[in-house]
């Protein structure tokens, strides 16, 4: 039997190949974005709690209702947004679902999506599943900020969408309210609408405040905001998040979550309804978070990489001129067979794999994690 691929130039993703190397190498993994650390063990325990008493059943399919209350409060708290939990809130499988339900409810064939590049590698893929075509706009090296004339110019009369990454993965920049201008510039008056990936609000460094899409009103009102309670409560693995839209775009979302997922795990929805109400446990991430990210940056001083700005996610890049010209790929594999420490190279962020011969560290480890791996990389030549 034949088929046809409908990803034809899709293969395996780097994270999935560098994680191999770093098995078989028994190398120390900062390339993929994952906490190595526990989590909350109060927040274990009222999942325990959840199930003991019985909430394993199916949840909603937009939800369990009083987590989605509670997102709304968390929503009102944070960023003076005012949700209605019935008809704007879905809880999702993960961020990166609520991504591609997104573009799922709006895209037909043809379409166009803005995407930055160095790009979560979903993006793409999501949008030339459902037809439509990625035209993707550089950020501009060695900052990685948005250069709004160059999105001007890719603006057609097929531009549907325009994705929104914040705090970015894989650079650490952020988007500033100069950014939040532009974007307000461009999008008003048209329908294009706004995928706004925020799964890293709460990881953000140096006090600066996040600029959601739930802060602004006539931005939020063709917005799909995204979050993820993985990166919120370092349980990436619980693949749960969320989806914040206007009434009309829910309904449309859920035509598509209702015969994908349908619901979510249950006892989960039932703890974070609870665990919500403690809002120390989601403001001080930024602060634990970001001393991680000092002393890396101050481990990192001892080798021969250069690291660049992050403000926020659980990733900063670094390049490595003062030991190699070879392209980020072939670097990135050595360095994990020979130095022990995998790393992704930026250049798999990119389409055409541009490559400023710079890597993608992931930070959010156990201090232990940080040391053994940095005292690889200052012996590495």
């Amino acid at each position: 039997m034949q088929l046809q691929s409908k990803l034809p130039n899709v293969g395996t993703t780097i994270f999935t190949v560098m994680s191999a190397l770093a098995n078989e190498y028994k190398a120390v993994n900062l390339g993929q974005g994952f906490p190595d650390f526990p989590m909350s063990h109060e927040l274990t325990g009222l999942v325990n709690e959840a199930m003991q008493n019985n909430f394993n059943q199916y949840a909603p399919m937009p939800g369990w209702m009083p987590l989605r209350e509670a997102i709304a409060e968390k929503a009102e708290f944070l960023y003076a947004a005012n949700i209605n939990p019935d008809t704007e809130i879905t809880i999702t499988p993960g961020g990166t679902y609520a991504i591609y339900s997104s573009l799922t409810a709006i895209l037909q064939p043809g379409d166009e999506v803005i995407v930055f590049e160095p790009a979560y590698d979903s993006y793409i893929p999501n949008i030339e599943i459902n037809g439509a075509k990625a035209v993707t706009v550089d950020l501009v090296y060695p900052g990685y900020h948005i250069d709004w004339q160059a999105v001007k110019k890719a603006v057609t009369a097929k531009t549907k969408a325009i994705i929104i990454n914040s705090p970015h993965n894989p650079t650490g920049s952020v988007i500033s309210e100069n950014d939040i201008q532009e974007l307000r510039k461009i999008t008003e008056g048209t329908n294009i609408f706004i995928i706004s990936d925020e799964v890293y609000e709460h990881l953000i460094f140096d006090h600066i405040p996040h600029q959601s899409m739930l802060r602004y009103p006539d931005l939020l009102q063709r917005s799909f905001v995204c979050f993820s309670f993985g990166k919120t409560y370092n349980c990436t693995g619980w693949k749960l998040g969320y989806c914040i839209a206007p009434a009309a775009l829910t309904k449309e979302f859920r035509k598509v979550h209702q015969y994908n997922c349908f619901s979510c795990f249950t006892p989960s929805q039932v703890a974070l309804a609870t665990f919500l109400k403690n809002k120390d446990a989601y403001l001080s991430l930024s602060s634990f978070i970001q001393e991680k990210r000092d002393y890396f940056k101050q481990l990192m001083q001892s080798t021969k990489f250069s690291l660049k700005d992050s403000y926020g996610s659980y990733f900063i890049c670094g390049t490595y001129e003062r030991i190699s010209e070879e392209g980020d790929k072939a670097f990135a594999i050595r360095l994990t067979k020979e130095a022990g420490v995998a790393t992704i190279p930026v250049s798999a962020f990119y389409q055409n794999g541009k490559d400023d011969k710079v890597l993608r560290f992931c930070f959010s480890k156990n201090k232990e994690t940080l040391e053994a791996a940095v005292e690889k990389l200052a012996l590495f030549k």
